[in-house]
C-alpha cells in the first residue's frame, strides 16, 4: 500500500514536471515564431521606392559648373545649418514638412487685460531632422521665449484670424532667434495652434 502511495505521488510529480516542461517548450516556440515573423529591422520602404525610380529615371548629367565649389555640409546663404529633406517625387521636388507639438499647453497673462492666453502649439520645418532634435533638446528655453512673447499680446490683438496669425509669426520669429543663439540655426517654418483659448 505503502509503494502505491508513493508510485502515485511519483506519477503525479513526473505529470506536472512534463506539463511545466511542455508548457516551456511552447512559450519558447510562440517567442521564437513571433521574432521570426515580427522582430528584427524591417527592410526601408523609402530606400526600394528610390531604387526603383532611380531605375526608371537615370539622373541626367549635371551641366558643367554646377555642382562644384557647392557646400555639401548644407544649404542655405552661409553652406551652414541642415539640409532640407526632399520627398521622393518622379517630376516636381518637393520637400518633406517635419512637425512637432510641445506637450501640453502654454498659458500666460495678457498684456492689459485680466484675461490669459492658453494655446497648444506645435512648429514644422522642411529641413532635416537635427531641426526638430534642436527643438526638443531645447523644449525649456523654446517654452520661456513663446510665454514672454504671448504676453506681449494684448487681448485686441490676438482677436480674429489676422490676429493669430501675426502671433504665430511672431512666435516662430522668436523661436528661430532662440534656436540661432543656441545652435547656430534656427529652421522653424512654421508655427501651428492645436488649442487657443482666451478667457
Amino acid at each position: 500500500m505503502a509503494e502505491e502511495g508513493e508510485d502515485e505521488k511519483r506519477g503525479n510529480l513526473m505529470i506536472i514536471i512534463i506539463a511545466v516542461v511542455g508548457g516551456l517548450v511552447l512559450v519558447g516556440l510562440g517567442l521564437g515564431v513571433g521574432y521570426m515573423l515580427f522582430g528584427g529591422s524591417a527592410p526601408d520602404p523609402s530606400a526600394e521606392v528610390e531604387e526603383i525610380i532611380e531605375r526608371d529615371n537615370p539622373k541626367p548629367a549635371e551641366p558643367e559648373g554646377e555642382g562644384e565649389g557647392e557646400g555639401e555640409e548644407g544649404e542655405g546663404e552661409e553652406g551652414v545649418g541642415p539640409k532640407k529633406t526632399p520627398k521622393i517625387a518622379p517630376e516636381n521636388e518637393t520637400f518633406l514638412t517635419t512637425y512637432y507639438e510641445f506637450p501640453g499647453n502654454l498659458t500666460t497673462n495678457l498684456r492689459g487685460s485680466r484675461k490669459f492666453l492658453q494655446i497648444g502649439l506645435g512648429v514644422s520645418t522642411q529641413y532635416d531632422e537635427q531641426v526638430m532634435i534642436n527643438v526638443d533638446t531645447h523644449q525649456l528655453a523654446l517654452r520661456s521665449v513663446l510665454l514672454a512673447t504671448m504676453s506681449e499680446f494684448s487681448e485686441a490683438e490676438v482677436e480674429g484670424g489676422m490676429g493669430r496669425a501675426k502671433l504665430a509669426e511672431r512666435l516662430m520669429a522668436a523661436l528661430n532667434a532662440e534656436l540661432e543663439r543656441l545652435e547656430g540655426f534656427g529652421g522653424i517654418e512654421g508655427v501651428h495652434f492645436s488649442s487657443f483659448v482666451v478667457q
